[in-house]
Order: C-alpha cells, then structure tokens, then sequence
C-alpha cells in the first residue's frame, strides 16, 4: 500500500475535523453507530471466516475468544460509542490561564494530536475503539491490525465509512485501514515523520518491543500485561480465591489479567487449597517448591492434575492462557520487590485486611494501575467510565493506565496581547 499517500489524505482529515464542533463530531458517530447495527449481520459474518481460520491454524482458545464477535460484543461497540459521545468533548478546553506583568494574556488549551496510527493484534473490537476516540478527540486515524482479523476489520471499516458518509458532517477519510498483511508496511508507518504524529502499539510484548525500537515517531507504549495478585497473611483468604479466580479465568487472554500469585507464607497453608478448591482444575497452576506442596496434595485429594513444578522463566512471563504461576514470599516488602521486577507495570493487586499494608502497596508499587481487594480485570477504559479505550499505557510520559479521548490531544498556549515588546 502506499502509506505515505495515505498519511497526507488523512493529515488533510485531521485538519478538517480539528475545525469541527462537538456537536458535528457527534452527529458524525451517530451515524456511525446506526451504520454498525445496520450491518451487524456483514460484521458477524466476516468475523465467522476470521474465527474459522483462526481455529484451523491452531490458535489457543484463549485466543480465538479475543478474535471473536457475537451480537453481545457488537452491542457493547455501540454503547461504548455512545458512551463517548456523551462525554465532553476535550478539544477547546482551557487548562489553565494567566496574566504576565506586562499585561499579556495566557492560556493553554487542548488540541488534537493530529493524526494517530495504532498496530494491534487479534481485538476487531480495536478498530471502532480507537476511531471512536480518536474521531470524538479531532484526529484522524490510520489502522492496522493482525491477519488474524483482517476481514473483521475490514467489515467494521466499511461500515464506520458509510455512515460518516451518510452524516451530513462526517469525513469518511478520517480514517483508513492498512489492508496490507506486508510487514514493510508496519516499519513504513513506524518511519512516517511528519506525517503520523504518534503510535500506539496493542498486543503481545513482541509487537510492543518492535515499534517501540524501530519507531522514529512518538510512540505511546501500551499493552503487554504481567499482573500479580499479592495475598497478605491478613486477608480474607475466600475473597482473595474468588479475585483469583475472576482475574486469571475470566477473560485469561486479556493484558489484565493475572499471570502470577504471590502468597504469604504465614497465609499459604489456609489459602493454597481454597485456590486450588476455587480453580477446580481449570487452570494450570506452576508453582514454587513451597506452594507446589500444598497444592499438588489438595489437587489430588479433588482428583485434578493441574499443578506443576515452576521454572525461573514461569515468573514475569504473560501467558495468556489458562495457566498462573503462584510463589511464596517472606514479606510484604519481598512481594513488592519481587513484583517491581517481573510486572511490565500495568496492573497489580493485593488482597488485605491490614491497613497499613495496602497503603504501602500502592505507594511503592510502580505500575498504572494498583488494586486493593479488586479483580485487575476492571483495568479498562469502559470499566474507568471512558466507554472505550485506544489501550492501557504502561509508561509514565503524557499518558498512563487506560486511555480515553484526553490521551490522544496535546495542549498549546494561546497569547493574546495588545503591542507588547521584550
């Protein structure tokens, strides 16, 4: 594809729809949510091929269910739409305002990016997220998602397409899908200076690590999730086995979900066999010489044969299955230490009774987000009341955790004066 073409269409968008009221801007999706019910049946459809090759080549369930579509996700695409549209639109908004001695007039307000390319894997859902956003924010969007999801995506696109098309203020070329399944092109747009503004990559750690290496353009890093769940000695050891669960099972293929249990010793002999108990079996649980006790003797007591001896490399590696690695630690402060090394800073939790030691948790903790007593699986942009996210930032510069429409504009200072000199 010729991507470099394609950028100037869409930075000739941008400037179109940086000129827009919120109310033109809304109007626009709309369109586009009536668009996407309309062809609810094409965008299932499409979905079904994708999904069917996906299976055939063997990709893990955990997987294929994050490939998948059905009428409640395309559901949940609408309301995330609608959600966005009746937030306030960010663009205009004075940050802050002043006046120099010399009578000048400051004030720094938000303004879009410009135009905005984000590289994700699997998530069809991805595409309506990050244009919504980015429409609503006055950016256009530049799209490339997996072979995996090509069709689906291509059937979102589409539909995204006429209905801004059919809005009477909708600029359908605000936003283009990359159909290319060439690689050259992922590096093509990662070398687009002057013509992209910013980059966000959505996937596994090998997609994140090569944009953010061979980018020349601003990259906003998000993604890969190693998440603990730390259970302290004073805990309510059910609650905690029922947070484990619904942060490892739920949705195992999502970037929040857990990847590693951290045990207090003083708390592994009551706790261990609720897990195991809570599990029933359904995920492989590797564990450390002490847990792996405790627990293959609970396993084998209710006939499962899930638990393993871990390995060094089980530790600080997202999974994305139906499988956790559990360890024992001294102390709190080796639970934090140890989280601090392996995590990739995106979600992480305790579960405590003790005060004190939740909030040491989340001051030393450093990642984006960090719970106490709460499932990580509420690290999401529609969980967060943003209706939708472009990802979950995990680095610490203009954005982090779950990014709503203010993490795709930027800010400048406008100065009003009546003849001032320096």
């Amino acid at each position: 594809m010729d991507i470099k073409s394609i950028c100037k269409s869409l930075r000739k968008s941008s400037l179109q729809l940086a000129n827009q009221t919120a109310c033109e801007k809304d109007t626009a999706l709309e369109a586009v949510c009536k668009e996407i019910a309309l062809q609810r049946g094409k965008i299932l459809e499409a979905n079904q091929q994708d999904v069917k090759r996906a299976v055939q080549s063997g990709m893990s369930k955990a997987l294929v269910e994050r490939l998948s579509l059905d009428d409640k996700k395309i559901d949940s695409i609408i309301s995330g739409i609608k959600n966005v549209i009746s937030q306030t639109d960010p663009i205009g908004e004075e940050i802050s305002g002043w006046k120099t001695p010399n009578g000048m007039s400051i004030r720094q307000v938000r303004v879009p990016m410009g135009v905005a390319a984000i590289i994700y894997e699997s998530r069809p859902n991805v595409t309506a997220d990050a244009f919504c956003l980015a429409y609503k924010s006055g950016n256009a969007i530049l799209l490339r998602g997996s072979s995996s999801a090509l069709i689906s995506n291509k059937a979102i696109t589409a539909a995204i397409k006429e209905g801004l098309a059919k809005s009477p203020c909708g600029i359908p070329e605000a936003i283009e899908l990359v159909e290319s399944t060439d690689h050259k092109d992922v590096d093509e747009i990662l070398n687009a200076v002057g013509l992209i503004d910013v980059a966000l990559p959505r996937g596994g750690a090998n997609l994140i690590n090569t944009v953010v290496e061979k980018a020349k353009i601003p990259v906003i890093q998000t993604g890969a999730g190693v998440c603990h769940l730390f259970v302290d000695e004073a805990s309510d050891f059910a609650m905690a086995a029922e947070i484990a669960e619904n942060a490892k099972i739920q949705r195992p293929g999502a970037c929040n979900a857990i990847e590693t249990i951290l045990v207090h010793k003083n708390a592994a002999e009551k706790f261990l066999p609720l897990l195991e108990k809570q599990l029933s079996g359904r995920v492989q649980l590797r564990a450390d010489d002490s847990a792996y006790k405790i627990l293959k003797a609970e396993a084998e007591k209710n006939g499962h044969n899930c638990v393993v001896p871990a390995t060094e490399s089980d530790f600080g590696f997202e999974f994305l299955d139906f499988i956790c690695a559990v360890k024992t630690v001294e102390s709190i402060d080796e639970a934090i230490e140890f989280i601090n090394s392996h995590s990739t800073k995106h979600s992480e939790c305790i579960v405590t009774n003790n005060r004190s030691n939740a909030r040491k948790f989340q001051q030393l903790i450093d990642a984006a987000c960090v719970y106490v007593n709460a499932s990580t699986r509420f690290t999401d942009g529609g969980e967060f009341g943003f209706g939708m996210e472009l990802g979950i930032s995990t680095q610490k510069l203009h954005a982090r955790g779950p990014m709503g429409i203010k993490a795709l504009t930027t800010t400048k200072f406008l100065i009003d004066g009546d003849g001032q000199v320096r």
